[in-house]
């Protein structure tokens, strides 16, 4: 038995490093994901607004 403690006493700590890296990186995509969200939604509204205007325009988008 003390065989399993010694090999899970030697895996722990990469396991939970692991763990601590995907639970980071799960967040940080997920930031940035919802924040493109919201900035295509402002450009949605931005797009609105303009055209609401301006309707008699034809407006140029680079």
């Amino acid at each position: 038995m003390s065989t399993f403690w010694a090999i899970f006493a030697g895996l722990a700590p990469s396991v939970g490093v692991g763990l601590i890296f995907w639970f980071a990186m799960r967040k940080i995509v997920r930031a940035d994901r919802h924040e493109r969200e919201a900035f295509a939604r402002l450009d949605a509204a931005d797009a609105a607004r303009r055209a609401a205007e301006s309707p008699g325009e034809v407006s140029e988008q680079h």
